[in-house]
């Protein structure tokens, strides 16, 4: 893939401006919107951004640095999905503070924001404080979102706990939007003001890019991947009338800006405040790293037909509602786009109706398209991963790299022995298969070492992967897509 993105250039950038704002006040409050570790979207419109380039970021300034993560308790309660990595919120939090203890980054605490004592959220709470985390909860602000003078004093902010800190930056992230961490700053922020202390806000969102046009492709591909939260893209009135300049931001920050803008006055006791806009208040300078337009325009393209599929399929689930899916074939379609502009579509859904069968396409490297069909045996996306291997080791496409007889022998112990109704080996158990071929077969191993060359590869699957194939795809970072119906009726087996 073509590089578009200065990753080495954009860290040394960042950093320097978060430590301009640090260095204005006594302590600068700093919203993480986005992923904080695992940045997947970044990396693929950005070709060359380092999905975790934001958790090198917070390391780079570590002596200066903490982190408090918010959670939403109604997130808690309803098993909120993080839908890139399939898990629920409260789980994504640990796994949070598993990664960002492995870089070595202070965990200041974890706040349960807009609690009620729902018990889901109270059993995380106490989950966490029996491993030793400190956790907080906040309410509902009172007044919120229209009397500014009730949130602003004790009956507001006063009644959530004030949050003890002791680095000059303190970074807020969370495992999704709307988990309450523009709320929580602006508690801290009334503390710390009525302690005497000068505290700052600022916040760091990588999409939309605020110096990219508005219908640019990188810009656009946000607008899809966040359908479901509609969020929109429009040129900032309050930068635009102040400076005369044209910048992008979002429909809910231009939207929330009054209120904020009303309730920082009041924080601050001054009308003086460093924000006219909410462009303003951003600390983003990703734009300033791309080194290729076209190369990242041509991805963000990609990236939309990927997030048309993505809302079809969650559709399909359940999982949004339909002016979500209507949305992203809406934007797909604004931009001159159709799914056959992903090449691995076409091949796949004329070989599924050709073998009568579902099948899973891979596009290599060096543009050539291997496919891999369903059989009483494996999975197509199984099949699909093999004959990429083994195509990538230049071993002859008949040969077999697991014996018929291993394959059978666990087929056996799935369905006769675990009763695993009907189901067919998936490419997880495949791969577990191929490594212990691997120990005793040479081309078996061959096949095994180019496992990690199919990362950043695209691949289309005729039917909704199984959970177990869709986890394997993303651990070895294939970007896949689906079309939306399922390979059987089956409501509960197979999926």
């Amino acid at each position: 893939m073509k590089q578009g993105f200065d990753s080495a250039k954009y860290l040394e950038e960042q950093s320097r401006y978060i430590m301009e704002r640090v260095n204005a006040h006594d302590k600068l409050y700093l919203e993480f919107g986005g992923k904080l570790i695992g940045d997947f979207h970044a990396m693929r419109v950005l070709p060359g951004f380092d999905p975790d380039g934001k958790v090198k970021l917070l390391y780079k300034l570590r002596e200066q640095a903490e982190i408090i993560i918010c959670v939403y308790a109604g997130d808690i309660e309803k098993n909120k999905i993080r839908g890139d990595l399939g898990i629920t919120y409260d789980r994504d939090v640990m796994r949070m503070i598993d990664d960002l203890r492995h870089w070595d980054l202070e965990i200041n605490s974890v706040v349960i924001t807009r609690y009620s004592g729902q018990p889901s959220a109270s059993q995380f709470k106490t989950k966490l404080e029996r491993r030793g985390l400190k956790v907080y909860t906040h309410g509902y602000t009172e007044g919120y979102p229209m009397d500014v003078d009730t949130i602003v004093s004790d009956a507001g902010y006063g009644k959530n706990d004030y949050i003890e800190t002791t680095k000059p930056l303190v970074v807020l992230a969370a495992p999704g939007p709307n988990s309450g961490k523009l709320g929580t700053c602006l508690n801290q922020l009334y503390h710390e003001t009525k302690q005497g202390k000068s505290a700052g806000y600022a916040k760091f969102e990588t999409f939309p890019v605020w110096n990219l046009p508005l219908k640019h492709p990188v810009n656009v591909a946000y607008e899809s991947a966040t359908a479901d939260l509609e969020d929109v893209n429009m040129i900032d009135p309050f930068h635009l009338e102040k400076y005369g300049e044209t910048t992008v931001n979002y429909n809910r920050d231009i939207e929330a800006f009054p209120l904020l803008r009303r309730i920082l006055t009041k924080i601050y006791n001054s009308e003086e405040i460093p924000y006219y806009s909410p462009t303003d208040m951003g600390v983003n300078r990703v734009g300033f790293a791309i080194t290729d337009d076209e190369a990242c325009q041509e991805a963000a393209k990609q990236e939309i037909v990927r997030r048309y599929f993505t809302l079809q399929c969650d559709y399909k689930k359940g999982t949004v509602t339909r002016e979500a899916a209507q949305r992203g074939k809406l934007i797909m379609d604004e931009m001159g786009l159709s799914v056959e502009d992903r090449k691995v579509v076409k091949i796949a859904r004329e070989k599924a109706e050709l073998e009568e069968t579902p099948v899973v396409a891979i596009e290599l490297e060096n543009g050539k398209i291997i496919t891999g069909k369903h059989s009483n045996m494996m999975s197509a996306s199984a099949a699909c991963i093999l004959n990429a291997i083994k195509e990538l080791a230049d071993i002859n496409g008949d040969m077999h790299l697991l014996p018929p007889v291993i394959l059978k022998t666990i087929d056996d112990l799935k369905n006769d022995v675990l009763k695993r109704r009907n189901q067919v080996l998936d490419s997880k158990e495949i791969l577990i298969a191929l490594s212990m071929s691997a120990v005793t077969n040479p081309t078996a191993e061959l096949a095994w070492q180019q496992l990690t060359k199919l990362r950043n590869l695209q691949a289309h699957s005729t039917v909704i992967l199984t959970k177990s194939d869709e986890e394997t795809f993303r651990s070895l970072g294939i970007m896949v897509t689906s079309e939306p119906q399922y390979a059987t009726d089956s409501l509960f087996y197979g999926i």
